[in-house]
């Protein structure tokens, strides 16, 4: 059994342990509550550019945009959101463990997967070494970005990943995310967000229904809505393309931001537990030791007295 003193130490060191995790679950805690009340935000505008885009989808047909234009697929440009620190639980590992699977799992790619190339661009530093440990291609790192992010700050992003498909370096956008289901639940996903598909549009949102736990009340209607065109259809097509491209990447972004918070807020408030069960077990180790110790100088006195006499 370990001495007092050096129990004592351990108790001390873990208290002050515990003090900075729970410091650091009510940081997460505040700062989820703000990322979560954005992301909801967010979701009605998803929401509503979906109805727009079912609504105008019958004239692309004859007026096709490459954004709508579906390729034979050789190079993919994946977007990877992970954080820029640990001590968020599994939230990088399942994200990064999603994008590996991916790379190796056939069943995920086309048929002709192995004459395919991705190439990366990650926001978070840990997705950035993540990739470069795979020997991946990463054109683009953006680790500076705010956790009270705003649709300017992703500007950058959304432009390099549309001007590189716009380029014909890509032939296929995808993003892998953290979908925010509740505190306790994050969700790892990859979503397709060039070329914009109605399947995948659609498919996005009724996740985010499924997520809003009111799908039932919520479904999207099916009603037809005639649009008038003033000046150039194809223009004002690209223009909602774009805008629907950089909000997918901002929802996203917002997903990640609120999961990666909660995550931590749960892993800090597992850690503060797990201290305080240790501090429980190391303070009874430490009564049983000075108890024996107590014994035993008891022990020695009785025997020097019997000794003595």
């Amino acid at each position: 059994m370990a001495g007092t003193k050096e129990i004592k130490r351990r108790i001390k060191s873990i208290k002050n342990t515990k003090k900075i995790t729970k410091a650091m679950e009510l940081v997460a805690a505040s700062k989820m509550k703000r990322a979560v009340n954005s992301t909801l935000a967010s979701r009605l505008y998803a929401e509503y550019s979906w109805e727009i885009l079912t609504s105008i989808a019958k004239n692309l047909e004859e007026n096709t945009h490459q954004f709508f234009e579906e390729r034979e697929v050789k190079n993919i440009l994946l977007i990877l959101i992970t954080s820029n620190r640990g001590l968020c639980g599994a939230y990088n590992a399942q994200i990064i463990k999603k994008v590996i699977s991916l790379l190796k799992t056939e069943n995920s790619l086309p048929a002709q997967a192995g004459n395919i190339n991705i190439d990366f661009i990650t926001v978070g530093k840990k997705g950035d070494i993540a990739t470069r440990r795979l020997n991946k291609n990463v054109i683009a790192n953006f680790s500076e970005l705010p956790d009270d992010i705003n649709l300017f700050e992703i500007v950058p992003i959304a432009k390099l990943a549309t001007e590189e498909y716009n380029s014909m370096r890509y032939d296929k956008v995808l993003i892998a995310y953290t979908d925010f289901v509740s505190a306790l639940v994050q969700r790892p996903n990859i979503k397709q967000i060039l070329p914009i598909s109605k399947t995948d549009l659609k498919e996005l949102m009724d996740s985010l229904e499924v997520i809003r736990g009111n799908k039932k009340e919520n479904q999207i209607k099916e009603e037809k809505i005639d649009y008038l065109f003033e000046g150039d259809f194809n223009m004002l097509i690209e223009s909602l393309a774009e805008k629907i491209t950089r909000m997918q990447i901002y929802q996203m972004l917002l997903e990640s931001n609120a999961s990666e918070q909660s995550a931590r807020m749960v892993a800090m408030k597992n850690a503060s537990e797990a201290s305080g069960e240790m501090i429980d077990d190391l303070t009874l180790m430490f009564n049983k030791a000075r108890q024996a110790n107590i014994t035993r100088e008891i022990s020695e006195i009785s025997a020097g007295m019997a000794s003595v006499s």
